[in-house]
């Protein structure tokens, strides 16, 4: 990638980031009632209504909108994310309390589920017997339908309660990451695999698949040296788009199986209508996301040698990284080692 696509692509971070920082903060602040006089109203507390005019001043909320939100801006370029309406304390400090547990959870749930697609993918394209790729061809559309609270119930109920492999109360921090990693890894892992799928019917019939196994390549030899590596670009970018579901789903998960994290974190600041704190999540998520998408489109250039040549970004559709004359009439040579007889059968090839 250029420098000049990089800070393109630097510059459109900004922008999303900026609109996402917006929407939300006007919808936060259309939003009916008053939660510092819900918070601190409360008759018990014996607060006076100086007392709880001089909290409203320091929480800035006497202040017009418009003020409020440049002076919210800036105190985001600077790191500021103000002070929980709830409990009163720096929103940082409860964001690095659980941001660490949160991020664990995503990594490890967005890298499962990569491998978990890759595989369902693999053996409904590659699999042994007609049957066996039907049945994993319909893997994706059964995952998506199930509802994340429902797995993860179903999960503690069987692997918890009924095999007893991950104890409820007691476990290790490694242990109480599987049950929670392998919800997230359902519904992330189902159009990852349908993309993945897409994409190998597609570059298998390029017309370089093609002239390789007339030629004499193995299934093994295209799969692994022509196939795989054009398939797995759309799927790059789709994991990078479905990041943003592993945030929105750790706050179910996390509510499930009674984890600190931001999922947690949130739920409560939208119980309390806890401003600062859902803003400061909305920006954490919204980093997160165009990051991972930036890395991936550094990435690209990488896998895909079109772009290396010409410095951009495709438009990332299957096409042929390594497919060039001389390497397809090389195929039949490096092609020997899987056997005497180079030509692809029907019991090697599923199509």
């Amino acid at each position: 990638m250029s420098p000049l696509a990089l800070l393109r692509r630097v510059g459109q971070a900004v922008l999303v980031l900026f609109l996402a920082y917006t929407a939300a903060y006007i919808l936060l602040a259309a939003l009916p009632g008053d939660a510092i006089l819900a918070r601190y109203g409360a008759p018990e507390l014996g607060l006076t209504n100086e007392q709880i005019a001089e909290i409203r001043a320091s929480y800035g909320v006497d202040r017009p909108l418009v003020l409020r939100y440049l002076d919210s801006i800036w105190a985001f370029v600077r790191g500021d994310f103000g002070y929980s309406v709830q409990s009163g304390a720096k929103v940082s400090d409860l964001l690095a309390e659980s941001l660490p547990s949160s991020l664990t959870l995503a990594a490890v749930a967005l890298v499962g589920s990569v491998f978990l697609a890759v595989v369902i993918a693999f053996t409904a394209s590659y699999g042994k017997g007609v049957w066996l790729r039907r049945l994993f061809r319909n893997i994706p559309p059964f995952f998506i339908s199930l509802p994340v609270f429902w797995v993860g119930i179903m999960l503690i109920q069987v692997i918890s309660f009924q095999l007893g492999l991950i104890p409820v109360i007691g476990a290790s921090e490694a242990e109480s990451l599987v049950l929670p990693a392998l919800t997230l890894m359902v519904p992330i892992a189902a159009p990852l695999a349908q993309v993945f799928l897409r994409s190998i019917d597609e570059v298998r019939e390029q017309p370089f698949v093609a002239v390789a196994r007339a030629r004499g390549a193995s299934t093994s030899w295209l799969l692994w040296r022509n196939v795989a590596p054009n398939a797995l670009l759309p799927v790059m970018t789709m994991a990078g788009l479905l990041f943003g579901e592993l945030i929105g789903g750790a706050i179910v998960t996390e509510a499930v199986f009674g984890r600190t994290g931001v999922g947690n974190l949130t739920a409560q600041a939208v119980a309390n209508r806890d401003t600062p704190v859902l803003l400061a999540v909305v920006v954490i998520a919204t980093v997160m996301f165009v990051t991972i998408n930036l890395i991936v489109d550094l990435l690209y250039p990488v896998l895909d040698a079109r772009l290396r040549q010409r410095g951009g970004r495709g438009s990332g559709s299957a096409v042929p990284v390594i497919a060039t004359a001389a390497e397809a009439t090389s195929l039949t040579e490096h092609a020997s080692a899987d056997g005497a007889d180079h030509r692809t059968s029907p019991e090697e090839d599923p199509r």
